[in-house]
Formats: structure tokens, sequence, C-alpha cells
């Protein structure tokens, strides 16, 4: 049973962590080494990491979706059962990364990942709320177990307030018609009812559903996604080692600019030497098999010994 008592939902399929060879690498994992994956999800990010370490290293792993959390911890146990007396140390925390500086030492990793976004076990579950490809609830929390939900955003916000989070988070440039859309139609309990909505209220264009823009808004500020990015982005000088790294893989343009500004910015003060000029895409094999994986943005960065 999952932490809320609900049946744990299997992924459909192996789940394939986006742009995995390409963020071990710039990572350069020493087998001694202390590493952190910043989103556990399905785990996979977390196995490659895991399998390169000895048992003098260590991984330490964040989610604060309960039941990913406990996917990727059933996956990783089973790894080092499998490994024995050569595994790792493991180090499992069920809370958001916004929150590790409360949880490791000062200059103590020797490198860090973290992938943005939301998962394809969030995506894959109607009744999670994320996606509005199957009918489910208006949920769209990371945490199932507290906070506000995309139901009460959608119902109980103020039509100006929604409408400046949709352009805000969403960069939708349609967000005042659509907040009065939503406002016209409440109450709202569905993800297909708001789908419609909005679809109701934006021109159809080919290339992206209605929809996809105020859903990824009311996703990220019921997360605080943004937020949690930057929180990690200030805390990730003081954790590192000198030469230790970090890697990022952002989905869409608020992501990636965060990221790309706070690497650039400590770039400049002398804190990080640049890895990437430019961010590393999938290639054309990797989308093909990974649709999921053509947004996808990795910058990595070397901590160097400037002091903040």
């Amino acid at each position: 049973m999952s932490p809320q008592g609900q049946r744990m939902v299997k992924p459909k399929q192996r789940h394939t962590p986006v742009l995995c060879d390409e963020a071990i690498d710039f990572l350069h994992v020493q087998a001694n080494g202390c590493y952190v994956d910043c989103t556990l999800g399905l785990g996979g990010h977390s196995e490659a990491i895991f399998r390169r370490l000895g048992p003098e290293g260590r991984l330490v792993g964040f989610d604060r979706d309960p039941e990913a959390f406990e996917l990727a911890k059933t996956r990783l146990e089973r790894v080092a059962e499998e490994m024995g007396a050569q595994a790792p140390g493991l180090t499992l925390i069920p809370e958001d990364f916004g929150s590790i500086a409360r949880h490791l030492e000062p200059a103590s990793v020797d490198g860090l990942l973290a992938d943005f976004g939301v998962s394809s076990l969030q995506l894959d579950q109607a009744e999670r709320g994320f996606s509005f490809q199957a009918d489910g609830p208006l949920d769209m929390r990371m945490d199932t177990r507290s906070g506000v939900t995309a139901e009460q955003v959608v119902n109980e916000m103020d039509e100006r307030e929604l409408a400046n989070l949709i352009y805000e988070y969403g960069e939708e440039r349609r967000s005042r018609t659509v907040a009065r859309a939503i406002w016209r139609a409440r109450p709202i309990t569905s993800t297909g009812q708001l789908a419609r909505v909005i679809a109701s209220a934006v021109p159809p264009n080919k290339h992206l559903h209605p929809a996809t823009r105020t859903f990824q808004a009311i996703r990220i500020y019921v997360n605080r996604e943004l937020d949690q990015i930057q929180a990690l982005l200030e805390a990730a000088p003081l954790l590192l080692k000198p030469s230790a790294r970090i890697a990022v893989i952002s989905f869409h343009s608020l992501e990636d600019r965060i990221a790309k500004d706070s690497l650039r910015d400590g770039a400049h003060r002398g804190i990080w030497k640049l890895l990437t000029k430019k961010p590393v895409t999938a290639t054309e094999e990797e989308e093909r098999s990974n649709p999921r994986s053509r947004s996808a943005k990795l910058r990595a960065a070397e901590r160097t010994e400037g002091k903040l």
C-alpha cells in the first residue's frame, strides 16, 4: 500500500531517465564520493550513480512524492542487495529538494543531480491530476500529504490573480481570456472539464494543446517549483566540495532560465566553472525512444575554489 492507503501503481513500462548518460558523464562519478539525486522519481538516474559507487561511496536521494519515493527506495534497495558488500551507503529523504541544506554538511558533496519538473509516474496516473490526456481529479500536488490542490486554485482564486498566475508560470499570452473562461465555468472539478473550458477560450494550435500552458502554470504554483529550484541552486555552492559538479535537467523555459542565470552569475563571481556553454539536448535516437526527452535541457558546472 502507498502512504495514502491506495494501491501503488507500477509504471506501464521500464522507466527511461532523460539524458542519463550525459548527466552521469558530467558528474564524473568517483567510487568513494558522496552524490545527491535531488529528484529520485522512479530511480533511474539514482541507480546509474549507485552502480558506479563503491563501499566507501554514498548516495543521498530526495523526493517529496510519497509514491515515487517508495518505488525508488525499493529499486535501490534491490540493487544494494544485488551488489552485496560492494554496495555504497544509501540515504533517502522523503522531502523536497529545497530542504537540502538542512540535511547535508557544507562542502560534503562530490556531485549533485536534479531533474526538474513532473515525473512520468505523475503524468501517467490520471488520479494525480497532472495531465489532461485522461480525465481525473484536479490535484497536481507532488506531495499528496499536504498543500493546496489545483481544484482549490481553479475555483477559489480571484480572477485577476488567476490570470497573473497563468501568465507568469505558463507564459500564456491569453491568460486573461483563460481566467475569465475558468471563472465563468466554476465549479470545475476534473482535468477533462478544465481542459475543455480552456480549449473553448484559446484558438487551436497544431503544435500545442490549448490547455498545456495553463496546466503547467497551475502545477508550478501548486508545488512552488520555481522557489524550490532557486533554493537548491543557492544552496549548491555551499554543499559541494571544490571540483565537485552539478548537473540540472530542465523541461521548460522558466526552469532553464533560472538554472542558466544562476550558474552564469556564479561563474562571473568565480564560484562555478561552466561545463556547458549551451544546454545539452537529447539525441534523435533518444527522442524517438522517449518523446518526453524532446524538451529536456541539461546544464552542468564545476565548483571552483572561489569563496561565496
